[in-house]
């Protein structure tokens, strides 16, 4: 029978570090602290096993599992000499989650576990404070009767504020034990009333509603949505950690904190984190209390060091800090109590960081010999350095202050005001900029959080919840705002002044912790040193090579400051839009014969030579893979009767005329009708031209730079082996003409695999194409048969229901659209053993996506200019896990 329960401090460490999977991180890490002689208040751990089995067993528990927490309870009562349950000398424990991966905030806690009325009067005479005896009791009722029995958290709070009232106070600190007393009593009568029963007072159902309640948050909406944003599946369940109290709230010689062995924002080499005296661990992340710095080096004026009151804590804090980074090699979140002046470890776990942060100290630690270089590049989230890849404010932008806050996430981030989260996800939905304004933020505000580009809260610190899952989605947020008022009915925010409305726009910038009216105009980011060399040792780890998709030389110049070893997808039909170039193509479009398809192409083709000498140019003897025409020809023409007037009275056509050709283009199905290579054998001509721009455009940069380009034409939606044949005959023909006019250039023709009857007969089209570039985004189309464009109205609901893990527009589909990729990478270099492959779809800026394409053997991947530096990581990454 499998173990469902493994203990840990006093000596008895059945647990390690690598046990995370079965213990979570939680749970592995407290008996590993235990085991390398940190102080730990003993306790044991639920495994994730018993979560897998309760929810496939409709709620229920193993057998032997009663008997097991049986067992652990016992081994926290020898430890510490107290007992569960007795009226004198009460053992009272915590009930904590603990899955593999932290999720802050996103599942349940209950403290104080083992209070009653009976064992509150031990804990009166054990302590001999009954303030502190009766706050720990309505804290667990509280904590209970929300977290357990479901009774909305605002209960509670009501009657506190209703005695701070009464008693002409203004902060919980204020209260006595006899004011605490009556809050419990007020708070047992309101959960009476609430649920038709009394609050439960046998320490042992308190203990297994407790637990349940754990395993149950496993799959409450905002842990389902979490798992959802970062990828975690359902099936790795939960652990659930019961650990005896040490207790942060027993006076003044008592505290809790969160702290960090490195500056979890910059990454900085310092030890950072903030305290509270005389509370309990919720105090700190809730933001209710503003908590205070560790060092004198972060105090500010007014602001109180744990440093300067609590200096030999402190110092052991420090040691263990040490301790802890060398130990795990990596920057440590630690959670901690001190009781009566006594250091408790409470929890590790590789801290959450930004991306500067992450960059930071993967290089330091690399360079401190604490790690090798490819240990740093796997340490760095490639997703995550879209964080510094995006505008930051213009330091010369004129801007006026609303209010100041603390810097918890950096970034700047400019949009509406919304006042709750389901508001900021609704017009996210809509495509509008938002700003999520909160007093203070809890858990069921992630959906919110995620969807907003910024996060304002007039409550909380560096380590409250808002500050660490903005860190954590690389959103800008800047807390504890404490001058700008919140007015949630009104639906306003006031500060120096100024009163912000519902719908209006501010601008935050996460790096300085200001709040200023308006939009702030931004400038592109200046990337760190750091940056540079965790791209060279990237760079110098992986095969796969990495372009950009791009067509303009903007993108092109963005694309190479990045890193980009080339262009891997130039759409070609993306230059016609201009507004005089667009009037061109509709007469080409229009044209009756022939002769009038040539006259309009001939003037386009000094616009797409232009085009294409600009993107030579730019490249500088980097491969340039140019699509040739690919939508179908009834995109370039207007729609509705307004918009047909004008553009024939523009080209000087009949309205008739246009409507007519119009319908003679109409498709059922565009995707699949007359487009890509279909075009270039219907109409010759203007793959003809496109094939001489190109041509040309390669001679003329070669002129310029020195270095002849060698350019890849694409040939996209090729099925048969028959159509690359002609269009690469086409091709030829032109190229032969354009060489005896000027100087001869090497090329190479290639196609698109987008279609899976193309990825299917892989070796005949091979013997045509010198390359295959999987066009992934009309491939997933196609292998599904769907369209992209339509399918966002269920695929949220086939991944709900698990019918499937990942959109595949987002992560390549490895069962099917990976499988005919591989089958077709085999089949077409077993006609054209150098065959070059790459991909060229949205999945070529996908980390998961790009670890296929290096076990599949590809060539190069091709993404947006912005994610080259993520596919260059995650490049690395791949070949490091090959």
């Amino acid at each position: 029978m499998s173990q469902h329960v493994y203990c840990f401090g006093a000596g008895r460490n059945e647990g390690r570090a690598d046990m995370r999977n079965l213990l979570g991180g939680k749970g592995a890490n407290l008996a590993e602290m235990a085991s390398i002689g940190l102080p730990v208040p003993p306790g044991f751990t639920i495994t994730t096993e018993v979560c897998t089995e309760f929810y496939k067993n409709n709620r229920t528990y193993p057998d032997g599992l009663s008997a097991a927490v049986r067992d652990g309870l016992a081994h926290i009562e020898q430890a510490v000499g107290l007992r569960f349950g007795d009226r004198h000398s009460p053992l009272l424990v915590s009930v904590r989650s603990g899955a593999r991966v932290s999720m802050p905030g996103m599942m349940d806690t209950v403290l104080n576990l083992g209070l009653n009325d009976a064992t509150v009067q031990g804990l009166i005479e054990a302590s001999g404070d009954a303030r502190f005896a009766w706050d720990s009791y309505r804290r667990f009722i509280q904590m209970y009767g929300s977290v357990v029995l479901g009774v909305d958290h605002h209960r509670f709070e009501e009657i506190i504020e209703s005695q701070k009232l009464d008693r002409a106070v203004v902060e919980d600190i204020e209260l006595t034990a006899q004011d605490w007393a009556q809050i419990v009593d007020s708070y047992k009568e309101m959960v009476a009333a609430e649920l038709g029963r009394p609050f439960p007072q046998d320490p042992n159902e308190q203990l297994w509603g407790a637990i349940g309640a754990v395993f149950g948050s496993w799959m409450n909406p905002r842990a389902n949505k979490y798992r959802e944003l970062h990828e975690i599946p359902a099936s790795w369940g939960t652990a659930v950690n019961v650990q005896a109290m040490v207790f942060g709230n027993m006076g003044d010689d008592c505290a809790t904190g969160v702290c960090f062995t490195r500056d979890p924002s910059t990454g900085e080499n310092t030890f950072y984190g903030e305290y509270l005296v005389n509370a309990q661990g919720e105090d700190v992340v809730a933001g209710i209390r503003t908590p205070q710095p560790l060092s004198t080096a972060r105090a500010l004026p007014g602001e109180t060091a744990m440093q300067t009151v609590m200096p030999e804590v402190y110092a052991e804090l420090v040691r263990v800090r040490a301790t802890l980074e060398a130990h795990y090699r990596d920057m440590q979140d630690i959670e901690f109590t001190v009781q009566q002046k006594k250091l408790y470890m409470l929890q590790t776990r590789t801290g959450k960081r930004t991306a500067a942060a992450a960059l930071r100290i993967a290089v330091e630690m690399a360079k401190e010999g604490l790690i090798d270089k490819a240990e740093a590049v796997r340490r760095v989230n490639p997703s995550s350095l879209d964080q510094l890849l995006h505008p930051t404010l213009d330091p010369n932008a004129s801007r006026t202050l609303v209010g100041k806050g603390l810097p918890a996430s950096p970034g700047a981030a400019c949009g509406t005001v919304v006042f709750s989260a389901d508001e900021a996800e609704l017009r996210a939905g809509h495509g509008e900029a938002v700003i999520l304004v909160r007093i203070e933020t809890s858990p069921e505000d992630i959906h919110g959080m995620h969807a907003a580009q910024g996060i304002l809260t007039t409550r909380g610190g560096m380590t409250s919840h808002a500050a660490v899952v903005a860190r954590g989605m690389g959103r800008p947020c800047v807390a504890g705002a404490g001058s700008i008022q919140v007015n949630y009915g009104a639906q306003t925010l006031s500060a120096g002044g100024h009163t912000v409305r519902a719908g209006e726009t501010i601008t935050l910038d996460g790096a300085t912790g200001e709040v200023f009216l308006g939009s702030v105009p931004m400038i592109e980011p200046d990337l760190s040193d750091d940056f540079a060399t965790l791209m060279h040792w990237a760079d110098e780890i992986r095969r796969l090579r990495v372009r950009a998709n791009a067509e303009t030389p903007l993108d092109a110049e963005t694309a190479r400051r990045f890193g980009a070893e080339g262009i891997g997808l130039c759409r070609t039909e993306h230059m016609f839009f201009d507004p005089e170039r667009i009037l061109i193509m509709r007469q080409m479009i229009v044209a009756r014969d022939e002769a009038g398809r040539r006259a309009a192409l001939a003037r386009l083709l000094p616009h797409q030579r232009a085009d294409f000498t600009k993107l030579f140019r730019i490249m500088a003897g980097l491969p340039v893979t140019i699509r040739l025409l690919d939508p179908p020809l009834h995109e370039f023409l207007p729609h509705g009767d307004a918009e047909i007037n004008e553009v024939a009275a523009e080209l000087g056509e009949d309205p008739d005329l246009l409507r007519a050709r119009l319908a003679e283009l109409a498709e059922a199905n565009p995707m699949l009708g007359h487009r890509g290579c279909r075009l270039g054998i219907s109409y010759p001509e203007i793959y003809e031209m496109q094939a001489r721009a190109i041509f040309e455009g390669a001679i003329a940069a070669a002129a310029e730079v020195g270095i002849a380009p060698v350019p890849e034409i694409m040939i996209p939606l090729v099925g048969m082996k028959r159509e690359l044949k002609i269009i690469h005959a086409l091709i030829d023909k032109v190229a032969e003409q354009v060489f005896a006019e000027s100087t001869r250039i090497d090329y190479i023709v290639g196609t698109m695999i987008e279609l899976p009857r193309a990825a299917l007969t892989a070796e005949q089209i091979a013997e045509d194409g010198d390359f295959f570039s999987f066009g992934t985004n009309d491939l997933t189309q196609t292998v599904f048969g769907l369209s992209r464009d339509d399918a966002g109205k269920f695929l949220p609901r086939y991944i709900e229901t698990g019918i499937l893990e990942r959109d595949p527009f987002v992560t390549l589909d490895l069962e099917g659209v990976g499988t005919l990729i591989r089958l077709a990478v085999e089949k077409g270099r077993a006609t054209r053993p150098n065959l070059k492959c790459g991909i060229c779809g949205e999945h070529g800026g996908d980390p998961a996506s790009i670890t296929f394409c290096e076990e599949a053997g590809l060539d190069y991947v091709s993404c947006s200019p912005y994610r080259v530096p993520v596919a260059r990581l995650a490049a690395a990454q791949a070949a490091l896990r090959q």
